[in-house]
Parts: structure tokens; C-alpha cells; sequence
């Protein structure tokens, strides 16, 4: 049964080991990072309630912190921890830590006046007053404030998986990628789920009179102890080698898929985003990493890509993609955007690839050396006969190309030019040339075939046996099902590859896939 047939229910049927692992992951690192940050967060409310006047700028701080859009503060947390889980629970614990500090401090400074006073005429000290009268007084508005850090958790806990720390984002970005709905309802729901169920329990618990039943104070440490331990429980871990691949990559057929089944290999595998794929493998963080042929990165940290001998990548040359409906609207545009047919191999587009991946040129710049040293750069007209829209996905790659279209698109025609970069995953972008959001973009004939035809391995197979019958496969399928024409071929194949550091290949004598696999099978 392929994916189109399948209903979600199947999917998950399917999954279910998956997606059990990776809910566990989820639940342990939403409580872990939280267990820290209430440890954080509840002594320096406290702290803050006694001296006031410092109270502004913790909380302006801790302010600031939740500001911080999630993905970049993974990003800034990579190069002090590394990959995996440390910089996942850090980030999740900076997120967390507002809301706790805030609503002890609210909860403490809002405990009645009289009810101290009563508390020392009766003689306690300090630390008296503060765990038999205060916290057990404010504690609802605390635990509102721990609520509050679990949603959020649960849900920025999802982007984990783009540096290897597990979690539901696998099926999410995996199916964003993949054109695969099923895939994402399938991270997405039950993330949703623990969310409510959370929400839920945590306000069951915020109702408790705690001046009465003082052994739910001491329960409540032991249980997040016990959430955070989650994490620890998926037993897929060790083996000979660590692989770690695209949560894109994790779901194809022409990806871990094809690998398990054609070639049978069994390898401790983490979901990692390719923006640090490559570094880590580099660091020795991972050994195997799927990748991109064409990609930079192989030249900058000195990987080899092993031979795919059994021919589970099928062709993936680049072509723009358009609109038939614009390209009536844009008489001049397919002509302008074949001037780029046939000008770039594999060899010229590794290398401008590693200009922006590794030299870190602006895109921009790239585009238009390229454009200049092949003449066929012209200065801007001026565009006023209409706005030409272009999508790109999300890696350097796309963003050349998409800057050499606008250039040529300015200096060889009178339209002018919008851009959208950055658009995420296959099925993002394709959505948004369909829906008549981009009039066009830059896809992958490999990408065209399994991820959005969905083709039946009959035809997968019959058809990628060589560049032209997959490309003309493409050519006419999407025609027929979508009025969008394939334009000609830019000249380089990016297809799909699994890489070794070279250092560690040539010692282990790994030359292949096939003999990757003889090496973990081997004893």
C-alpha cells in the first residue's frame, strides 16, 4: 500500500515503535529541562521577592530569553554543547524559566500581610515563614507558572530534532519535507495531546489546599523526576557507528528506507537537521550522515561519499518549475530562465556551494560572479511589466539559484522580482506554487518523482534508470496533474549520498554502502 492510500490510522499503525520511542523522547525532555528550571526558577522567584528591587531586571532578563526565536537559540547552544540533547534541555530550560520566576514572585510578594505577622508573633524564623506559610500559600499561582513552562515546552520540544535530540519534530519535519500529511499529523497530534493531557493533570494539582496535604509538595519533585527519566528509555542506542540523517531523508524510499530494504543495513541512527549535520560529523560526533552530492560541506570538513552500489538514489537534476498560467502571464520568462540550461555540472555547483557554505559568501555574490565570469550577467531594466515571484527551500543551494534567476530575470526581461526564500521543506514550497502563492522555483526531478508524485516502485524503478526517462517521467506527469511545466535542466545532479569522514572510510576500508554494512555486520 503506498502513502496515498494510507489513512493516518495506518500510518501510525505502521509507526507505532517510532512513534512510541520518540513520544517517550518528548515527554523526557519536556520534564527534564523543566525539573532543572523550576531547581532555577523557584529559589530565584523567591530571591527576587525578598529583594525587589532586583526583581525588574531578573524578569526583564528571563524576558528577553523567551524572545528569542527557538531555533536560533538551538543554533547558539551548538557550538558550547555540541549536538543531542545538552543544548535541546538548555533551551527548553530558558523558555521555562519566565514563567516559574515570575509567578513565584507574584505568588510570594501576594501572600496576605497579616498572615506573616501572625506567622512571626507566633515565633518563626524566616525559613519558617517561607515553607509553612508562604509557599504553601502561593503555591497555585506557582504551579500556574509551571503550567504554563510545560505547554510551552511540549511545544518548542519539537524542534529538537533538528540537533539530534529526538522528539516528535522527527515526524513533523519529516513529512513537511515529504509531502506527507500523515507523517506530520503523526508527530503533531500526539504532541498536541500531551500538551492538553499535561495542562490538564497540572490543574487538577493547582486545586489541592497544600497547607493540608503537605506530601503532594514533596511528590511533585519525584514526579518530574520520573518524566525526565523517559528520555533514557528508547533502547536504540550504541553499535559500531552512529549515523545521522535528515528527518526528510529518515522517511524516504530513495533514503533509510531504501537503505533497510535493499541493502539491509542496520545502523544506530539519530534525526538530525543538515544545517549541522556535516559539522558534526566533521567533530567526529557522527560517522555516517546523509547528504547532498553537490553540497559544499563535502570539500570544507573533508568527507567522501560512498558509492552507492545498488542504485537506491535515483536522478536528481535541478530545473526550475513554473506555472503554465505564468508562464502566459510572462511570455519572456521561460526563455530567460533557460539561459542557466547545461552551464552547471556537479563540480561548479560543489564549488559555489562551498563558497556560501563554508566561505560564507552571501548568495547574492555567488550569483553573480557565476553570472559574470559565464556573460551572462546584464544590469537591471527596470522592471514595470509585472512582478515575478520566486520560492526557494531552505539551504545555500536554492538561494544561489534563486538569485541568479532574479538577476536574470531583471537584466534580460522588464518584470521585476519578489522573492521568498527559505520556504522549508518540499511540500511548503510546491503548496505555495499551487496555490499561486510563487509563480516558481527550483526542484529536483528525484524530488519530483517520490515526493510529490508518490510514484509506485513499478515506476520508480522503470523510470530512473537514467536522467532523461526520469526527467521526461516528471516532465509529462506534472503537466498532466498540475498544469506546471518542468523547464530544461540546469545540469547538475544533487542527488541523495551517505558520507563518511575520509580519514575514518579509508581505514575501515569502506568504499561502498555495501561495504559499510559487511563492516557493522562483522563482529
Amino acid at each position: 500500500m503506498n502513502e496515498r492510500q494510507q489513512t493516518l490510522f495506518e500510518f501510525m499503525q505502521q509507526q507505532a515503535d517510532k512513534l512510541g520511542m520518540q513520544t517517550l523522547q518528548h515527554i523526557g525532555l519536556t520534564f527534564i529541562s523543566l525539573f532543572i528550571a523550576v531547581l532555577v526558577g523557584l529559589p530565584l522567584g523567591i530571591f527576587i521577592a525578598r529583594k525587589k528591587r532586583l526583581s525588574g531586571s531578573v524578569l526583564g532578563v528571563a524576558g528577553i530569553l523567551q524572545t528569542i526565536p527557538s531555533i536560533a537559540l538551538l543554533g547558539f547552544m551548538i557550538p558550547v554543547l555540541g549536538i543531542g540533547a545538552k543544548p535541546a534541555i538548555v533551551a527548553l530550560l530558558l523558555y521555562a524559566l519566565l514563567p516559574i520566576i515570575r509567578n513565584t514572585y507574584t505568588g510570594i510578594t501576594g501572600v496576605d500581610a497579616a498572615v506573616k505577622e501572625a506567622a512571626v508573633a507566633m515565633g518563626m524564623n524566616k525559613w519558617q515563614i517561607l515553607f509553612r506559610a508562604e509557599l504553601p500559600l502561593a503555591m497555585p499561582v506557582i504551579l500556574a507558572g509551571i503550567r504554563t513552562a510545560t505547554v510551552i515546552n511540549v511545544g518548542v520540544a519539537t524542534l529538537a530534532s533538528y540537533i539530534a535530540a529526538g522528539g516528535l519534530g522527527e515526524f513533523i519535519f519529516g513529512g513537511i519535507s515529504l509531502n506527507n500529511t500523515n507523517m506530520i499529523l503523526a508527530g503533531a497530534i500526539p504532541a498536541a495531546l500531551l500538551a492538553i493531557i499535561f495542562d490538564f493533570l497540572l490543574s487538577r494539582v493547582q486545586r489541592l489546599n497544600f497547607k493540608k496535604i503537605k506530601s503532594s509538595s514533596y511528590a511533585l519533585p519525584v514526579v518530574l523526576v520520573l518524566l525526565s527519566s523517559f528520555y533514557f528509555i528508547p533502547t536504540a542506542y550504541g553499535g559500531k557507528l552512529t549515523a545521522g540523517f535528515t528527518p526528510e531523508f529518515m522517511g524516504r524510499q530513495d533514503g533509510n528506507l531504501g537503505l533497510e530494504s535493499k541493502y539491509g543495513l542496520k545502523i544506530h541512527t539519530i534525526v538530525i537537521s543538515d544545517a549541522v549535520m556535516y559539522k558534526a560529523a566533521y567533530e567526529k560526533q557522527l560517522d555516517v550522515i546523509s547528504g547532498y552530492s553537490t553540497d559544499g560541506r563535502l570539500k570544507a570538513y573533508d568527507l567522501i561519499v560512498l558509492d552507492d552500489d545498488k542504485h537506491i538514489f535515483p536522478p536528481y537534476y535541478a530545473a526550475p518549475i513554473v506555472r503554465e498560467d505564468a508562464l502566459k502571464k510572462f511570455p519572456e520568462l521561460e526563455k530567460t530562465l533557460n539561459l542557466l540550461s547545461g552551464k552547471i555540472n556537479d563540480s561548479v555547483m560543489t564549488d559555489l556551494n562551498y563558497r556560501t557554505d563554508y566561505l560564507h559568501q552571501s548568495p547574492e555574490r555567488v550569483a553573480k560572479d557565476f553570472l559574470v565570469t559565464n556573460k551572462l550577467y546584464r544590469p537591471a531594466q527596470g522592471g514595470t511589466a509585472g512582478m515575478v515571484r520566486i520560492g526557494s527551500k531552505i539551504f545555500g543551494e536554492q538561494y544561489i539559484l534563486t538569485n541568479m534567476y532574479s538577476i536574470l530575470i531583471k537584466g534580460y526581461t522588464n518584470y521585476d522580482v519578489s522573492t521568498k526564500t527559505g520556504l522549508g521543506g518540499t511540500k511548503i514550497c510546491f503548496d505555495a506554487l499551487t496555490n499561486d502563492q510563487i509563480d516558481f522555483y527550483p526542484e529536483y526531478t528525484g524530488t519530483g518523482l517520490l515526493a510529490i508524485l508518490q510514484a509506485s516502485p513499478d515506476i520508480i524503478n522503470k523510470v530512473t534508470k537514467n536522467k532523461d526517462s526520469t526527467y521526461s517521467y516528471v516532465q509529462q506527469e506534472f503537466k498532466k496533474r498540475y498544469e506546471i511545466k518542468w523547464l530544461k535542466p540546469i545540469g547538475f545532479n544533487n542527488a541523495y549520498a551517505i558520507m563518511m569522514r575520509e580519514q575514518q572510510a579509508k581505514s575501515l576500508h569502506i568504499k561502498t554502502i555495501s561495504n559499510l554494512k559487511r563492516y557493522l555486520n562483522s563482529k
